[in-house]
């Protein structure tokens, strides 16, 4: 199977509930960010930027799991930042993993090995490690050379001691697909359980800072389709945790409507309003953030800053939820859970 059989299990169970129920919105994944501290500057990020005026706060493990608990998500990303910096990351997966959640912890992989020990192996929880390329590609994006040596040492080391670690890569304009092919190639040799790819969006966070840079690293919505339907070969080789129905977006093969509520963020500011990427408000209150969200305001079309937005966070949730559902899609989406 693609996925742990209990987390196919949970998200099917979950998402049958929430129709019985009637719930016209509903959050498939949380991303819940207890810091936005970070131990690198990656070209692509917004966060340490948009953040700088509270970059040393942080949530405490109580707030997060109250969080948690608030939005009922049965998968929560913790992200940031830098989530293996957080002092109480530990206690904060064990008390997550308590509340029968699945986790995805985003890294960069950096500090994995050293902090490995405070977690342990279970298939509800991944490592997910972000590489962008190959040793030279990789370290340039994230501006300082070994990183990419350290993550994949990480990973070398987590493999070994059982637990399950996928990785997410992100396509730039000058992304060689190519390249993208030899590195999961690569680490289909270590073992890694699988893969997501997104397309890098240029974000308000992101451009205001180096709006020239922005320009030539970031790619419009004709560019990734160009891309990544040039890549349609490449991506069937490898165990992609990317959906097929999303894949089909990104390759101009359909088009969806954005899915952002089911993708919430909640980080030390409240809950980011409308999405991951854009920020119009922080709500008190998940309950706020869904009810005073003007939805139908949003989306491709609508607000010019969604204009080049294809990212997961929105569109890859809609896959799921089967927003824009074609005939076909249900069997289709199945079998990619069951291979």
């Amino acid at each position: 199977m693609r996925f742990p059989l209990s987390l196919t299990v949970d998200m099917a169970s979950y998402m049958v509930k929430q129709k019985i129920a009637r719930r016209p919105k509903f959050p498939l994944v949380l991303m819940l960010e207890p810091l936005h501290a970070c131990n690198l500057t990656c070209t692509g990020c917004g966060r340490i930027r948009e953040y700088e005026d509270t970059i040393k706060e942080k949530l405490s493990v109580q707030e997060c799991l109250e969080s948690v608990d608030e939005a009922g998500a049965p998968i929560v990303s913790i992200c940031g930042g830098e989530p293996l910096i957080y002092p109480e990351i530990g206690e904060l997966v064990r008390q997550i993993l308590k509340r029968r959640k699945h986790i995805y912890l985003c890294t960069n992989g950096v500090f994995l090995q050293k902090k490995l020990h405070l977690f342990k192996p279970t298939d509800r929880f991944f490592f997910n490690v972000h590489l962008d390329g190959l040793e030279e590609s990789h370290d340039l994006a994230v501006e300082r050379k070994g990183v990419f040596k350290a993550a994949i040492d990480g990973i070398i080391a987590a493999k070994k001691a059982g637990f399950l670690v996928c990785t997410n890569t992100t396509v730039y304009r000058e992304t060689n697909m190519e390249e993208i092919d030899a590195l999961y190639g690569y680490l289909t040799k270590l073992g890694v359980d699988g893969f997501m790819l997104s397309p890098a969006y240029g974000y308000d966070a992101v451009k205001c800072t180096n709006p020239e840079g922005a320009a030539e690293i970031f790619l419009t919505r004709d560019e990734i389709k160009s891309k990544f339907l040039q890549a349609e070969s490449l991506l069937k080789k490898y165990k992609m945790n990317t959906s097929p129905i999303y894949l089909e977006f990104l390759q101009g093969k359909r088009e969806m409507q954005c899915a952002a509520w089911g993708n919430p963020t909640r980080n030390v500011k409240g809950w980011k309003g409308p999405c991951y990427l854009i920020t119009d408000e922080h709500h008190d209150s998940f309950n706020d953030l869904i009810e005073k969200t003007d939805w139908d305001a949003y989306g491709y079309g609508k607000d010019p800053r969604c204009e080049h937005c294809m990212m997961h966070c929105g569109y890859e949730i809609a896959a799921a939820l089967g927003v824009n559902a074609k005939l076909g899609d249900s069997l289709k989406m199945i079998m990619w859970q069951m291979s």
